[in-house]
């Protein structure tokens, strides 16, 4: 491509309209289903109060490292992972850079396929708390059962990727962003209520000590250390794709390192406050907080189903989990989305629907619940850590760590540290690696 189509393409590229509409996007990325049923059970299970200290120390150090560089690498390069990765290559005369690239989009895209599976539980619960049905069923085992059988869930499946390929269709300011700045305010929203409803329950008090209470001699384990990284890690997106490609659709005067500190303070407060709400409610009718899908979809009903005008509240609680299931199936497949418009000039719609087709089809052979936990433990251990770790070589090492702080600092009103070039060339690189390996020897651990 000359210079002259490189910069008509990227002068005519959408982007968001504000910081505010970026960082909303970004938060409706990270939170997800691992804020809410996988952050209360972690906690519980290494320390309670104790694992947080490790973990308010990862996702710190991750946000202002992995997370600012794949913002700016993606502002700089005005592209996804398979340009962004090659023109890091092509700056020191080097091929390969493009299929490097293909792997973060493949590992973005196969968590989308399973998480399109899921946002359809979501809207089968969603419907059959309106309706009563989830409800007033004896066995809400046997009810979820049905759902996540072999092709157990196909119309809600394919209403998930409907909804969120018309919002894509709508482009990144017009979609994207105008959705994420009315879900994730309503996500928050909704989520205080449930909280202000479940701390006034009987009993509650047992799940915030299961929560709460430190138990310190968990910080001398290891175990706790790895899956507080492994949470931080997987909580914030990082995977060298899809804050790569939000990141390129941000203008030059968005400061990038309050961005990352916004998405990382929203996202904690959401892990917690569903820690708040979920843990405290599992306890007060003495149920099991067993991590895992079971714990959204066969524990809360019976929840709910006990819980004076449960009926309601599980109304709302299925509303939040599905805006925040939603926005951050919109930033997985943005990613191959993208990919398509920028390497085969396809336009935006049909780039939507073929992604949507193939992420539907794909997701039909895993709908079963037992093959779809295989295919994201799959994808999640052996591909995002892989993805995350080539682009912070390439942003860090390959395009340099002097540049990547320039390209960071280019909006900023404060300069970075002395600490800035070594956490995010050596120790943010090496964390990535710690993430692959772990993951592989305890089968994963986010």
């Amino acid at each position: 491509m000359s210079d002259n189509k490189s910069k008509t393409s990227k002068e005519n590229r959408d982007l968001f309209t504000s910081k505010a509409g970026f960082i909303l996007a970004c938060i409706g990325s990270a939170v997800g289903m691992g804020n809410i049923w996988l952050f209360p059970y972690r906690v519980g299970q290494f320390g309670g109060a104790a694992f947080l200290i490790p973990y308010l120390i990862f996702v710190t150090l991750l946000g202002c490292t992995g997370l600012m560089g794949e913002f700016a690498f993606g502002r700089m390069t005005q592209t996804g992972p398979i340009g962004s990765f090659k023109m890091a290559m092509d700056s020191k005369n080097k091929k390969g850079g493009a299929y490097l690239g293909i792997i973060p989009v493949l590992g973005a895209f196969g968590i989308a396929v399973g998480y399109a599976v899921v946002v359809g539980w979501f809207i089968r619960f969603l419907v059959g708390s309106i309706s009563g049905v989830a409800l007033n069923t004896a066995d809400s085992g046997a009810y979820f059962g049905e759902i996540a059988g072999p092709f157990g869930s196909i119309i809600w499946h394919f209403i998930a990727l409907f909804i969120t390929a018309v919002i894509l269709i709508l482009g990144v300011s017009k979609g994207i962003e105008k959705v994420n700045k009315f879900m994730m305010p309503a996500f928050y929203i909704l989520f205080v209520l449930l909280l202000i409803r479940v701390l006034m329950l009987d009993g509650t008090i047992e799940g915030l000590k299961y929560m709460f209470v430190p138990k310190w001699e968990f910080l001398s384990q290891p175990k706790t250390w790895i899956y507080a990284l492994g949470q931080a890690f997987f909580s914030l997106s990082l995977a060298g794709s899809g804050m790569i490609v939000y990141g390129s659709y941000l203008k030059r005067d968005i400061d990038v390192s309050s961005c990352a500190r916004n998405t990382v303070i929203f996202d904690t407060l959401a892990a917690i406050t569903a820690a708040l709400v979920i843990i405290p409610a599992v306890f007060a009718f003495n149920l099991d907080p067993a991590a895992g899908p079971s714990l959204l979809f066969i524990t809360l009903p019976s929840v709910f189903k006990l819980m004076p005008l449960g009926q309601l509240f599980a109304i709302v609680f299925f509303i939040s989990v599905l805006f925040a299931s939603i926005t951050s199936l919109m930033n997985l497949l943005e990613v191959p989305i993208e990919a398509l418009q920028s390497n085969f000039k396809m336009n935006r719609t049909l780039s939507v629907i073929i992604v949507s087709i193939l992420a539907f089809i794909v997701g039909l052979f895993v709908e079963n619940g037992d093959i779809l936990g295989t295919w994201m433990d799959y994808v999640s251990i052996y591909i995002i850590p892989v993805g995350a770790f080539i682009a912070g070589v390439m942003f860090f090492w390959v395009v340099g760590i002097d540049k990547a702080k320039e390209e960071i600092e280019c909006s900023s009103k404060k300069s970075l540290g002395n600490w800035f070039k070594p956490m995010s060339k050596y120790v943010y690189v090496f964390l990535t690696l710690i993430v692959f390996v772990a993951g592989i020897l305890l089968g994963g651990i986010g």
